[in-house]
């Protein structure tokens, strides 16, 4: 995949804003509420699956490398052992099928943007939530059901993150025929 001095900027760009949307975090239990996931939906559908995913990974990939840009000012290779260390993981296949839902033809009609950033979401949470469960119960040592980790993991976050997909598919409809357009 070739990729321009544009797109290398949108990516930057993006990852960026994922970094930032970790710092602008609310702790709640073992998954903060952060903005993080609104901008990997924004990824997908602005940059689409290739590009979006890319954002993402590079995110990921410079929390590991330890920058200090994942929730709470975490990073290191020790971020694998935390229980939202799954929602990461996520993001990047997330952004990848958000991408690939809105960008399929060039209809950018808000109820495409939604219905790919539901499936989005959804991505995210069956990498989070099963990660969770795994790493409290058998790292953590904290013996959970898996029950407690869907209602602690997802359940709770459910109506912000619906906010964040109404939010980013109403920006997507109006950023995306101008991002698409040739510079």
């Amino acid at each position: 995949m070739k990729i321009s001095t544009r797109d290398m900027v949108l990516v930057s760009l993006f990852t960026a804003l994922t970094a930032i949307g970790a710092f602008l975090s609310i702790p709640l239990g073992n998954v903060p509420i952060s903005l993080q996931s609104l901008f990997t939906i924004l990824s997908g559908l602005i940059l689409g699956a290739k590009l979006g995913s890319l954002s993402q990974l590079i995110y990921v990939i410079l929390g590991l490398a330890g920058v200090k840009i994942f929730a709470g000012f975490s990073g290191g290779p020790q971020s694998i052992f935390s229980p939202s260390f799954g929602f990461l993981i996520g993001f990047i296949f997330a952004s990848y099928i958000v991408g690939f839902i809105s960008h399929r033809n060039k209809d950018f009609t808000f109820k495409k943007m939604f219905l790919a950033t539901l499936a989005g979401t959804l991505v995210i949470y069956a990498f989070g939530v099963p990660y969770m469960y795994f790493i409290l119960n058998n790292v953590l040592v904290k013996e959970i059901s898996f029950i407690t980790a869907l209602k602690t993991g997802c359940i709770i976050f459910l109506p912000g993150d619906i906010l964040k997909c109404f939010v980013s598919s109403y920006v997507a409809t109006k950023i995306v025929p101008l991002a698409t357009k040739e510079a």
